[in-house]
């Protein structure tokens, strides 16, 4: 089997999974320590718990939101690139591994320190591999 763009994104996928779970299984018990009885609750978001919760349950939170806003970019720039036959393309390749790996390196940095200093920066490298990937997926439609 070679190498291609698709990998990473199915990792990627996978790895958003894994952090919903991360989230639930820490919210969960928190908020039933809260007194909050989910069974009984109408309307609302599971982010109205995260001002009662401890930070460190929050942030499992707030980065599975994450994951459902950027990397749907990367999702797309990846179907792009898949369909206009640069799937196999090794830097192609390496940018989308880059994009994957540093954004699951972001999800345990901000769900467990969550120093904004070196989350920013992880942040800002996935977003140059995005970028890059962007481009060349444009330029494997012309």
């Amino acid at each position: 089997m070679s190498a291609n763009v698709l990998t990473p994104a199915a990792v990627l996928v996978l790895w958003s999974l894994v952090m919903l779970f991360w989230m639930a299984g820490t919210r969960l018990p928190n908020a039933k320590k809260l007194g909050i009885d989910i069974s009984k609750a109408v309307g609302g978001r599971g982010s109205d718990l995260d001002p009662a919760l401890p930070p460190q349950v929050a942030w499992k939170s707030h980065n599975y939101a994450h994951l459902m806003e950027q990397p749907t970019i990367f999702y797309a720039t990846i179907a792009i690139v898949a369909l206009a036959g640069a799937g196999g393309d090794t830097i192609n390749v390496a940018l989308a591994w880059g994009y994957a790996l540093i954004r699951i390196v972001h999800s345990i940095w901000q769900a467990t320190v969550n120093k904004v200093q070196i989350r920013f920066l992880l942040f800002l490298a996935s977003t140059l591999c995005l970028i890059v990937l962007a481009i060349r997926a444009l330029l494997a439609t012309l």
